[in-house]
C-alpha cells in the first residue's frame, strides 16, 4: 500500500463512484465532494493532518452555509483531534477507520442455507444482494470500482437476518466481481461494527478516521 494521502484519494474516487457523484474538487490540503448525503451535504476530505492544513479546512468548512463535514483519516489521531478542536470544530465521530486488503486473497464464504446471492455490476459499481428464500432482502452492499481498486460501501445486514455470517457472504461476493473487472485492492471506512468483522477476512487498518464540523 502506498503512502496514506494516495490511499485516501484512491478510496474517495472510489466512494464517489459507488455512491454515483460528481468528481470532487481539489482544494487546499484536501478535497470537497458536494455530496448530498442524508447527514451532510457537503464533505470535505483531508490529504494532510498538517495543524495549519487542518485549520484552513476548518475555515471552509465554516464559510460553508449548507451542513458540511471535514473527514480527516490520521496515522496520529490524538494529534489531529487536537488540531480540530483548536481550529474550532467539534468531533461527531472518532471511531472509523479506513482498512484495505489485497482482494485476491479475499476470501469468498457461501451464502447460509435458505439464502442466496445476486451480484450484478452496471458500469463501475458492484452491487450484492443476498436474498432469504421467503423472498425477502437480508444483506446487501456495493463496491465503486476505480482503475484497480474497488471501494467496499453500505454493507448493511437487515435486523432479522444477523448472526448467519451474511456481511462475509456480500463482502466475499464484491470481492470476486470486483477481482473479475480487474481490481486489485480493497479499501473502505469501517464503522465499529464494520471494525469487529472486517479483519476476520483479512482487512487491515491504514489511518483512523475522525468527521468533524462546526459547533452547532
Amino acid at each position: 500500500m502506498s503512502d496514506l494521502r494516495e490511499t485516501v484519494v484512491r478510496w474517495q474516487r472510489g466512494w464517489t463512484v459507488a455512491r454515483s457523484l460528481p468528481p470532487a474538487e481539489a482544494v487546499d490540503g484536501g478535497l470537497r465532494s458536494d455530496c448530498r448525503q442524508p447527514t451532510r451535504d457537503v464533505e470535505y476530505l483531508a490529504l494532510d493532518t498538517d495543524p495549519a492544513t487542518l485549520a484552513g479546512l476548518a475555515g471552509r468548512v465554516a464559510a460553508e452555509r449548507a451542513v458540511t463535514w471535514l473527514t480527516v483519516p490520521a496515522t496520529d489521531p490524538g494529534a489531529a483531534t487536537a488540531a480540530l478542536e483548536t481550529a474550532g470544530l467539534v468531533l461527531l465521530q472518532k471511531s472509523e477507520a479506513m482498512m484495505a486488503i489485497d482482494l485476491r486473497d479475499h476470501p469468498r464464504p457461501e451464502a447460509a442455507a435458505g439464502y442466496r446471492v445476486e451480484t450484478v455490476r452496471s458500469g463501475a459499481v458492484v452491487k450484492s444482494t443476498v436474498v432469504h428464500e421467503s423472498g425477502q432482502v437480508a444483506a446487501w452492499g456495493t463496491a465503486g470500482l476505480s482503475g484497480t481498486d474497488a471501494v467496499a460501501d453500505r454493507i448493511e445486514t437487515h435486523a432479522a437476518h444477523r448472526r448467519r455470517g451474511l456481511a462475509s457472504t456480500v463482502m466475499g461476493s464484491l470481492a470476486a466481481a470486483a477481482v473479475a473487472a480487474g481490481a486489485e485492492t480493497g479499501l473502505l471506512i469501517a464503522s465499529t461494527d464494520g471494525q469487529m468483522l472486517y479483519p476476520r477476512l483479512g482487512w487491515r487498518t491504514v489511518a483512523r478516521v475522525l468527521v468533524a464540523t462546526t459547533p452547532g
